[in-house]
């Protein structure tokens, strides 16, 4: 598996590295910045929906959102904020085990590229694909988390 994945190292933007940080790191502050993307995104069309009183307010009584939009996109932040935390665990724990590989690097990027495609799928509501591309980014993860139990 690891050779496929030194092949791929051809591909237009495999192994990004920013700052000089690693790919595994890259790809772990480029998943930071998709939050705020996240966030950004459904705040507004929430606060759209809702109103800037509402935003500014103490939110005692949260009525469920009606547009589409709004609810998918506060969805898809939700869905995001369940699996970042494991990404970021993982990518820190082979970090600090000093445990980079093809693996690791493949299964970061395919963790955030995964996770790129699924806002806007999401946003659109495109079912099944969406899914798909979910399940890649969790494999994403274990292929990250693989290295780091493999000792």
């Amino acid at each position: 598996m690891d050779s496929f994945l030194n092949t791929l190292a051809a591909v237009p933007l495999a192994n990004l590295q920013l700052g000089g940080m690693s790919v595994e790191l890259t790809m772990l502050a480029l998943a930071c910045v998709l939050g705020f993307v996240h966030l950004f995104l459904a705040a507004h069309f929430i606060t759209q929906e809702r109103g800037a009183a509402w935003n500014a307010g103490a939110r005692d009584n949260t009525p469920p959102l009606q547009g589409k939009l709004a609810g998918r996109l506060d969805r898809a932040f939700q869905n995001f904020k369940e699996t970042f935390p494991i990404f970021a665990v993982a990518v820190i724990l082979i970090t600090l085990l000093d445990r980079h590989n093809a693996r690791t690097e493949w299964g970061a990027q395919l963790y955030f590229w995964m996770r790129v495609l699924y806002l806007p799928l999401y946003a659109a509501g495109v079912p099944m694909l969406r899914t798909i591309i979910w399940l890649a980014s969790v494999v994403g993860i274990l292929l990250v988390l693989s290295v780091a139990f493999a000792g």
